[in-house]
């Protein structure tokens, strides 16, 4: 069939909400915004983006309807960051102006693909946050429907749970759900009302209980989990690894279930064994990326909360079952410790090496964003296959060299595929070389899934 596009035109849609208003920037507005501004051409790079096929189609001219009401309903979308004239980071909630909608016409056949090409051009250029609003649309229109739509927001404005929930929430308006039937149904603390609870005495104290869980877990974990790589220049690149598993996904819900404990740290067990199965470390520390939730009132918070825990298992070198029975704990400790000021955490580790000379490595790095965007069933899913079949359909694959992860030796990310879960690492080469790599992913499935099976699964 014939392509039948043509260049992408963009529509400002305006809103006009009612309500504005001014504040010192949140914990995570803060954290994002000085992760950000040090990578100068790289900044693009922590965007947050997601795109899919959409169908049935939705009509077009009621997604741009959705979209204003959409902004009214979540602040963070029309919130711009700069600092003030003390370089103290401040928000400002605009009461109404407009966000781009790039849209572009494709027939069926070829809607996700120019999707995802028009998407990646938004994901490619870096936010202004002084003046531009964190939110961009791609839409493929396919006769008047919508057949593909893209989302890319800045980092500054959301984590992957909120933009999760901002998808949920077009398609709930786009589908005639009103922005005040949402509101009652998922409230949440908006980042002005957040920003006010931090600078409290209840969120001092929080963020000063959350700073000494860090300091005790920082003098108690391994002063280096890895040998120190061969001398001479660092590696340039890290290599990528991929490993696409659909019997982990079936895997590590039934371990979850079978032990009560959370998919995550089912993963986050399995991590720990293998790092010391290869590194010799029994009780490894991670840094793991947290889009913390504990506070009731951010459950369906669209901002960006997440921050880094500590997470610090012991006796990782024995048996995986029992490593798994004692991560619960640690994990939920880990989360609800991970809600702090960054900058006044920084200071603190910079003390303790001044104090102390050494603090524990935290440079494994743990990422679980497996429920953090939609993910849709597939014809034929091989994950529903019983174990012994779907296991040879494992895939381990090196896609790319990525540049060197700053602060991260080793990071570990997980997340939802189409009929399975993949799991990839990036490494210093020097300190896990690919031989490593390649075991540490394989040997994660085959402890998650020889443990489904010993609680029974087929």
């Amino acid at each position: 069939m014939t392509v039948t596009t043509r260049v992408s035109r963009v529509e400002n849609v305006g809103f006009s909400s009612g309500s504005s208003g001014t504040g010192p920037a949140t914990w995570g507005q803060q954290a994002i915004w000085d992760a950000v501004r040090v990578l100068g051409e790289g900044a693009h790079h922590y965007n947050i983006f997601i795109g899919f096929p959409v169908e049935p189609g939705i009509p077009v001219p009621r997604v741009l309807e959705a979209v204003p009401k959409l902004l009214g309903l979540h602040p963070s979308l029309r919130t711009r960051l700069a600092p003030d004239r003390n370089g103290e980071l401040r928000q400002f909630l605009d009461a109404e102006g407009s966000v781009p909608v790039h849209l572009l016409e494709a027939d069926a056949d070829h809607a996700e693909e120019r999707g995802r090409e028009l998407l990646a051009g938004l994901v490619a250029t870096s936010f202004d946050c002084a003046v531009e609003l964190p939110i961009r649309i791609a839409v493929v229109d396919t006769g008047g429907l919508m057949t593909f739509v893209g989302f890319c927001l800045s980092h500054t404005a959301v984590d992957g749970w909120g933009l999760s929930r901002a998808v949920m929430d077009l398609f709930a308006l786009a589908g005639g759900e009103s922005p005040e039937r949402l509101r009652q149904r998922y409230p949440y603390l908006r980042p002005l009302d957040e920003a006010a609870f931090q600078t409290s005495e209840r969120g001092r104290k929080r963020d000063a209980g959350a700073r000494e869980f860090w300091a005790k877990k920082l003098r108690l974990g391994p002063r280096a989990v890895f040998a120190e790589p061969p001398a001479g220049p660092p590696a340039e690149t890290f290599p990528l690894a991929v490993l696409n598993s659909p019997s982990l996904a079936r895997a590590v819900d039934l371990v979850s279930a079978g032990h009560r404990v959370g998919s995550s740290s089912v993963l986050l067990a399995a991590a720990s064994v293998m790092l010391f199965r290869l590194t010799g470390t029994p009780d490894p520390m991670f840094q793991v990326v947290v889009s913390n939730r504990f506070r009731s009132d951010l459950t369906h918070a669209v901002s960006t909360v997440a921050q880094e825990g500590l997470l610090h298992l012991p006796h990782s070198e024995r048996e995986f079952a029992e490593v798994l029975r004692r991560a619960q704990a640690v994990t939920l400790s880990t989360y609800r410790n991970a809600y702090y000021r960054k900058r006044l955490l920084d200071q603190d580790i910079e003390r303790m090496l001044e104090q102390e000379g050494t603090v524990a490595d935290r440079s494994c790095i743990f990422n679980d964003r497996r429920d953090l965007v939609p993910h849709y069933p597939v014809e034929g899913d091989p994950s529903k296959l019983p174990l012994v079949r779907s296991r040879p359909l494992t895939t381990l694959s090196w896609p790319e060299e990525c540049p060197p992860r700053l602060g991260a030796s080793f990071a570990l990310d997980a997340q939802h595929a189409p009929g399975s879960v993949e799991l990839s690492v990036t490494a210093d080469p020097g300190r896990l070389p690919k031989p490593d790599i390649e075991a540490l992913l394989h040997g994660i499935e085959e402890l998650v899934v020889n443990e489904a099976v010993a609680l029974g699964a087929d």
